[in-house]
This record gives C-alpha cells, structure tokens and sequence, in this order.
C-alpha cells in the first residue's frame, strides 16, 4: 500500500460483485484504497441520484443503498473526501459506444467524480457470451478480469505523473476476458464508436420490444466501427482506453442567436 495515492472504489454491479472483489485486490496491493459501492446491482441506472441514502460498514468500506453516483457524492462529500481517484469497476459487461456512456452506472459513476474535479477511471470487461455458456454465467472467477485489472493498475501508476488528466476528466477503460492462449491483451488509446444499431418492434398486442443489434455483431466480428474506436479495438482482443471529459459541451451556434434576437418580436 502507498501512502501516495488513495482510491475510492465504486461499481454498479455491487460491492459483492466478482469484478469488484478482483478490483479491490489488485489496487490494494499498492494504493489506499476505500470502497464505497452499492450494496446491490445498480447497473444501467445511468446518474440517477437520490435525495438520501443508507450507509452500512462492510470488509472492504462502506456499502451504500444507492446508485453509483450516489456513492461517489457521499464518498468525496462525507466518507473520504481526501482520495487522488475514483476507480468504478470492473463492470462485468462492456460499457463501449457513445451511446452508452449515458446509460452505464460504472461510467456514470466517473462522469459524477469529474464534476469533483477528481480524476476518474471507468473499468469493464467485455464477455462476449458465445457458446454454451450465457454471459452472465462467465466471468465468475477474479482471475477472468486479469486484462482489466493490469490496464487498471498500470493507468494509476502512471497517468498521473503523465499528465494525462490535464486534458482528460475520467478515462473509459474496456478489456477482453482473459484468453489463455493469447496472453495479456494490448492496450489501445481510442475514441467512442457512433455506430448505434437500436430497433423496436411492436407486436400489434401492447408490447414492444427494444433490442441493442450491436452484440450480435460484436459475438461475429463483423462490425463496421472504424480502426481507432472502442468497439473496434475490444473486438480485436486489445484493451479500449477513451480519455474523455464530462458532459455536456456547447458551441457558439449563429443560427440559435438569430432567433434569441427574434423571440421577443415573435411571441
């Protein structure tokens, strides 16, 4: 453990979770780490925020009844206001794509840290759910998550010292699952895919169905994202770093102030 550099760790699938539990491990051996997690799955709650929440002690911190952002506000606000990091992971399940960022706890949960002004890491592991075995189902032992844990570690050590979140707010992190016979995944700086590939179908009875058309693809390789985004690079079996900043950003747009010089005439 250092004394140099404190994290606090936070999820959305829980502070049980096997992700968390490898998370917690690897960091712990060389950082001060406190966890503040949810103390059930939170996944996809996006920023949800509540107004007050219970804080129960366990092994690792503190578990929290509440949203991933909620663990980051009374993490820095209350229960270890001092740490370098927020650390939100490992998410079992790619967390990839610009249109996802929004709707991920584990993301969200660094986007939350930014308005802190605290650096942020985002970590989740791509199981691409293929064969026999369910997604849900893979991924169970600490060691699965290998390729997130070491991108996870080596960023800690250095990015800070780099100078990488001068002009990054929080980093996006996604890894394969570990493949034995390839050995540790390399890493690729990237940039979020906008391919987006959302269909809903209504089957004339009052139900309609939402389906994401991207994991298909992404189980048969065959996907058009271009070279240099983070679909692209998980695919290929290296891990995907985004360097990103907090939304949401704004332009100078000459059309807006036209009308803003017209309202007052035309209502």
């Amino acid at each position: 453990m250092s004394d140099s550099l404190s994290v606090l760790l936070t999820n959305d699938d829980g502070i049980d979770a096997v992700g968390f539990q490898a998370l917690y491990e690897e960091l712990s051996a060389f950082t001060d780490v406190t966890a503040v997690a949810p103390a059930n799955d939170q996944s996809a709650v996006g920023r949800q925020l509540s107004n007050d929440v219970a804080v129960r002690e366990h092994d690792l911190g503190y578990a929290i009844d509440g949203t991933p952002a909620d663990c980051v506000v009374a993490g820095l606000e209350s229960l270890c206001p001092e740490v370098d990091v927020v650390v939100a992971g490992c998410n079992k399940g790619a967390n990839l794509g610009a249109y996802v960022l929004g709707r991920s706890g584990t993301v969200s949960a660094a986007v939350e840290s930014a308005f802190f002004d605290v650096p942020a890491i985002a970590v989740s592991l791509y199981v691409p759910g293929d064969g026999d075995t369910p997604w849900r189902e893979q991924a169970t032992d600490p060691a699965d998550f290998a390729n997130a844990t070491r991108a996870t570690t080596y960023l800690l050590e250095h990015a800070l010292g780099a100078g990488v979140f001068e002009q990054a707010e929080y980093l996006n992190i996604n890894a394969p699952i570990v493949d034995p016979e390839s050995g540790p995944a390399p890493l690729e700086i990237t940039r979020p895919s906008t391919l987006y590939e959302m269909t809903a179908e209504h089957d004339g009875n009052g139900r309609i169905t939402l389906h994401d058309g991207i994991w298909e693809m992404m189980r048969a390789g065959d996907i058009p994202d271009p070279e240099g985004t983070d679909r692209r690079a998980v695919v290929e079996g290296k891990v995907s770093v985004s360097p990103l900043t907090a939304p949401h950003t704004t332009e100078h747009h000459e059309a807006l102030d036209g009308l803003a010089e017209t309202y007052l005439d035309a209502t």
